[in-house]
């Protein structure tokens, strides 16, 4: 471990994406020390998030070469003057959402986004350079940081201190981003009451979470959505009481009709869209109950712009958006950690593939495997 003063530009390897439509590559790269505010990383263990293999289209904008990852857990290396919460030695999780606490909207208890430290979209430290380069050529990052580095460096406002005797170290990088938004959208945006029933459209690690938190809250009816009829069992042992194959081609009736008819003919309280199929947005909307229903958007999608019918929301249903699950990282991750230290949350259910980094230049192949939930890849030994 080092301080400030002793750190150097480190070379390490990380998984880089030089353009749309480009394969991935191992490369060595160069990680410059933290500034003030910020620390760096020794990555462990990285995971795999359906939005990263957006940001290889361009999503949200086609910045490129540019070391992927989000997800992950590591060990402070070093930090700037300025940090106080972590050292050097501290095991931590990024958090692509920030909390500063007293900005507007963090006092406002109507959203999770912060208003002085807003979600991070343009590929680069707040100060607008980045801290990873590649022979020389500057490297985008996504979001606040880049976890598909063996190296990385992020402001502190964007990590989250965590004890590793509670939690399995590769399955803590589940809660950076996926789990989390998951059951974060059916515990703080939703607020799913007890015995209220909920549809579930998308049965990755973001719609297992929506499950358990959907069960953690008491609904009575949680029906599960997926293409996949190995998602079936994941789903129940989360939590889900009813499945639908979306891809059954002896049911031609739409998921809507499908989850109406599990529903007496009403649609459910709640339909979260998990998937990043931007037309069943309508889809989420049409499956709710008349009047009262809520649809909420998690996955997300490359389709700029999609066709909603007007019906369900002149009739006072709802559609929204929901960034992280509602989830504010410093306050309400530690109650997810809690419940994974109390065995109420089985993050390793989720892991179906580990790999290593020389390994990664194929994990979009191996995320169709229909056995896949949650990859893992190992970058580093712990220190």
């Amino acid at each position: 471990m080092s301080k400030l003063s002793d750190s150097k530009v480190i070379t390490c390897k990380a998984l880089v994406c030089w353009g749309i439509g480009e394969a991935l590559k191992v490369e060595e790269i160069e990680i410059d020390p933290p500034k003030s505010s910020e620390v760096r990383v020794k990555i462990l263990y990285a995971s795999v998030c359906h939005t990263d293999l957006l940001h290889t289209e361009g999503f949200p904008a086609p910045w490129f070469p540019r070391v992927l990852g989000h997800e992950g857990v590591g060990v402070v290396e070093s930090v700037g003057e300025e940090v106080t919460d972590v050292k050097a030695g501290d095991f931590i999780i990024p958090t692509y959402m920030a909390q500063c606490q007293d900005c507007e909207y963090c006092v406002s208890g109507k959203t999770n986004l912060c208003l002085k430290y807003p979600l991070p979209l343009s590929g680069l430290m707040a100060d607008g350079t980045s801290r990873m380069s590649v022979r020389g050529q500057r490297l985008y990052q996504a979001f606040s940081c880049s976890t598909w580095s063996q190296y990385m460096v992020v402001d502190a406002i964007y990590v989250l201190k965590i004890d590793p005797s509670i939690i399995d170290l590769p399955h803590a990088s589940f809660l950076s981003c996926g789990f989390s938004t998951g059951f974060g959208a059916a515990w703080k945006d939703a607020g799913v009451e007890k015995g209220s029933s909920v549809a579930v459209l998308g049965l990755g690690a973001v719609g297992l979470g929506v499950i358990e938190g959907a069960r953690k809250q008491g609904a009575e009816r949680i029906i599960g959505v997926d293409k996949n009829e190995k998602k079936r069992k994941k789903g129940e042992a989360f939590g889900m009481t009813h499945f639908i194959n979306s891809d059954d081609k002896n049911d031609e009736k739409s998921i809507s009709q499908q989850v109406k008819e599990l529903t007496g003919g009403h649609g459910v309280d709640y339909c979260f869209q998990c998937t990043g199929a931007t037309p069943l947005l309508n889809q989420a909307l049409l499956a709710t109950k008349s009047g009262k229903g809520e649809a909420i958007i998690i996955g997300a999608g490359n389709h700029p712009t999609v066709e909603i019918s007007s019906l369900p929301l002149l009739l006072g249903g709802t559609l929204r958006g929901s960034v992280f699950g509602g989830l504010k990282a410093q306050a309400d991750l530690p109650v997810l950690i809690d419940k994974c230290k109390n065995k109420e949350i089985q993050l390793g259910e989720l892991l179906s593939h580990e790999i290593s980094l020389e390994q990664a230049d194929k994990v979009f192949d191996l995320m169709k495997h229909p056995d896949c939930v949650k990859i893992v890849i190992k970058l580093s030994d712990p220190l």
